[in-house]
């Protein structure tokens, strides 16, 4: 039996794996702008149906209205904090599917790339964390979440990668770059169930909700609004179908 903290170590590997297929796309293939909105308006549904059913109504069960309130604001509050002093150095654009090159190259020609490393890491961590949370009811990995954050990550890798070829970073060095990201995301994952393994209700519910918030503002901030400028009247139905599919899988989870 492979020990808890391995398994969400591998799962929050798998999330954040996602980083390099779309890093690998953003450097090799040309795909259309509104298919990769499209993933990306799905994602937001996904994301939204676990920040609601996996997050915010487990923390609320184990910890009541205190812990998952104040937790869901301190994580928007953490999240807004934060990506506004690395938007400010050059990750603005972290999570663009690459609708305005000129922003990437812009962003990736000025040295960017610590700050849109450290972006990734903002996004990808409280994501790993929820991962290895999930282990922790025992019925097994949240596949919702871990799809959630599959389909969060590629545009993000994509863009970025898009953006640093143009800048003349070499392949190595690109895929180097959010290989140590992806790895992490694992290392996130394992920490958080490790962290967390007979931590009180309330803290389990507080971080929950921390990451809840921080996803949800996430959302907001980046990948709805490049969704809907890309699929325009369509985003709304394709992100329905991302929410209908992760409250499917959630329910045949549970």
């Amino acid at each position: 039996m492979i020990p808890m903290p391995i398994q969400a170590g591998l799962w929050g590997l798998l999330g954040g794996s996602a980083l390099l297929l779309g890093a690998a796309i953003g450097y090799y293939i040309n795909l259309p702008q509104r298919l990769i909105a499209a993933v990306m308006a799905i994602g937001s549904g996904v994301l939204i149906s676990a920040v609601a059913f996996d997050l915010m109504d487990e923390a609320y069960r184990r910890g009541g209205f205190d812990s998952s309130a104040l937790g869901f604001l301190a994580g928007a509050a953490a999240y807004t904090f934060a990506n506004i002093l690395v938007s400010r150095r050059g990750a603005k654009h972290r999570k663009r599917s690459g609708s305005n090159p000129g922003q990437s190259q812009q962003a990736a020609s000025d040295g960017s790339g610590t700050a849109i490393a450290v972006g990734a890491l903002l996004d990808g961590i409280p994501e790993s964390v929820v991962i290895g949370v999930s282990l922790l009811a025992g019925s097994g990995v949240s596949m919702v979440a871990v799809v959630a954050v599959f389909l969060s990550n590629v545009p993000e890798g994509l863009s970025s990668a898009a953006g640093m070829k143009k800048a003349g970073r070499g392949p190595f060095y690109i895929f180097l770059v959010w290989g140590g990201i992806a790895l992490a995301s694992g290392i996130a994952a394992a920490f958080g169930n490790l962290a967390l393994a007979g931590a009180s209700p309330d803290i389990i519910a507080a971080t929950m909700a921390v990451a809840a918030g921080a996803i949800l503002a996430m959302l907001v901030d980046t990948m709805i609004p490049e969704a809907t400028e890309e699929t325009h009247e369509y985003s709304g139905l394709i992100a329905v179908a991302g929410f209908l599919l992760a409250f499917i899988l959630s329910k045949l989870g549970g």
